[in-house]
Order: structure tokens, then sequence, then C-alpha cells
């Protein structure tokens, strides 16, 4: 079974998300900010059941996303990112476009279209 990890302050977001991969048939972990999804993503990783695919939001308390993506780079490059913002003080497209610099493979705005968020995650596990 394929597994993501969704990074998301937002619980309704988070929640959304949860519930569109879980229908599509993944096995979904969720955690609240960046610090404590890089706790979950480490857990996972040691017990041999990497996760696919990890989603973060990009601004979030504790730990935010370009940090988070950051640290996932440095320990495990090879990790299929996607980063996902609604903005905060600047345009989502910043923040975005950062996150793509920094290591995410794949950005989206939100509102996620879902259809598109499943496509991408499809299609980076195909790679």
């Amino acid at each position: 079974m394929h597994r993501v990890l969704i990074i998301e302050d937002d619980n309704y977001v988070q929640s959304m998300l949860k519930q569109t991969f879980e229908r599509a048939g993944y096995e979904v972990a969720t955690a609240g900010n960046g610090a404590d999804g890089l706790k979950v993503y480490e857990t996972h990783w040691t017990e041999s059941e990497p996760f696919d695919v990890v989603i973060t939001d990009l601004i979030m308390p504790e730990m935010e996303g370009i940090e988070t993506i950051t640290k996932l780079r440095k320990t495990h490059p090879s990790v299929k990112v996607i980063a996902i913002s609604g903005g905060g003080r600047n345009r989502p497209e910043d923040y975005l476009f950062l996150a793509e610099k920094l290591g995410a493979n794949r950005t989206f705005s939100k509102p996620v279209d879902r259809q598109a968020l499943l496509q991408a995650v499809s299609e980076l596990m195909a790679q």
C-alpha cells in the first residue's frame, strides 16, 4: 500500500486531504506542524515503512514548511515532497517558488484541487 504523510496545521484542510487520500486507497499519517511531521517521518523510516510522498503546508507554527523541506532533503534526499500554501504576508506563489528552489517536487496553491493533487502524487510515485 502506498503511504502519504500530510503535514498541515489547519484541521479542516488536514482532514479533507486525509479523507481524499484514504478514499483513493492510500495509507495516511498526519501531523500539525513541521516538527511533528519530521518525527512521524523518522519513526516510520526507521520501521522500514517509509512514506512515498510528503505533502506539507508552508506556513505553520513551531516549524514551517520551508524548514521542514530543507531538513527532509538533508536526511532523505530522494523523498518526494509536495508543498501547499495559501500564502501569509506574501502571495502563495512567493512561498511556493521558494519551496521549489529548496526541493519541493510539486507545488499547489490553496484551495487545493484534490484531483490534481492525487494525480501529482501518482506521478511522483511512478518516477
